[in-house]
This record gives structure tokens, C-alpha cells and sequence, in this order.
């Protein structure tokens, strides 16, 4: 699954993949599955984005044995960040950056794990 991070900071509007809530459709995840998740920054701020209800296994290193667990991973300008998520927890869960001026700019959609 691969999720853009934009925005324009001329007007402070923010989303993912250049939709905001009132656009965008649910990310549909299948139950139980394990997702390689990458987030592509395309903005000029840092986002901590946080998927309610599951844990990310973050790759940060070549040791893939050791992966840390987060709630919330933060996304640094022009970066490219991978992840996985098992989606072990059924229905709607928000799927926000954490920084509540950018969730209420449009930074905001949700998950669907059926």
C-alpha cells in the first residue's frame, strides 16, 4: 500500500494522496493480513501519522529481525518511509497525522479492516 503524503503550504492544506477527508474513500485493509505500508513525503513539515488500532512494525534497519513497534511514526520532508501492518483488528479506524492543525487541514482518512 503505498500513501502520499501532500499539501500546500501557501493555504495549509494537507492530505493523503491529495485528498482530503471530504474527498477520499476508506483505505480498505483485509482482515489479518500483513500490508508493506510506504508513506511518501511530500510536504515541507514533519507528520506524526497514527493509525488507531494497530501497531506498525517500523523497518528501519538492514536487520530485519528488529523491528520496533509504534503507534505513531514520524515522517520527516522528502522522506520515504516503509512500514508493516497487520490488520488483526475489524471496522473503521482514523488514520491521521498526530499534529492537530494538519489532521483539521485534511489530513485525515480512515481505515476499513473487514
Amino acid at each position: 500500500m503505498l500513501l502520499h503524503l501532500t499539501g500546500n503550504m501557501d493555504r495549509y492544506n494537507f492530505a493523503f494522496n491529495g485528498l482530503t477527508y471530504d474527498q477520499s474513500q476508506p483505505v480498505r485493509l483485509p482482515y489479518r493480513q500483513r500490508i508493506w505500508v510506504t508513506l511518501v513525503h511530500d510536504t515541507m513539515m514533519e507528520h506524526p501519522i497514527h493509525l488507531h488500532g494497530m501497531f506498525n512494525e517500523l523497518d528501519t534497519t538492514a536487520d530485519h529481525r528488529r523491528r520496533p513497534l509504534k503507534h505513531t511514526v514520524s515522517v520527516k520532508p522528502g522522506e520515504k518511509l516503509h512500514y508493516y501492518l497487520t490488520a488483526g483488528e475489524r471496522g473503521r479506524w482514523a488514520y491521521h497525522c498526530h499534529l492537530l492543525y494538519h489532521m483539521e487541514a485534511g489530513m485525515f482518512t480512515t481505515a476499513e479492516v473487514a
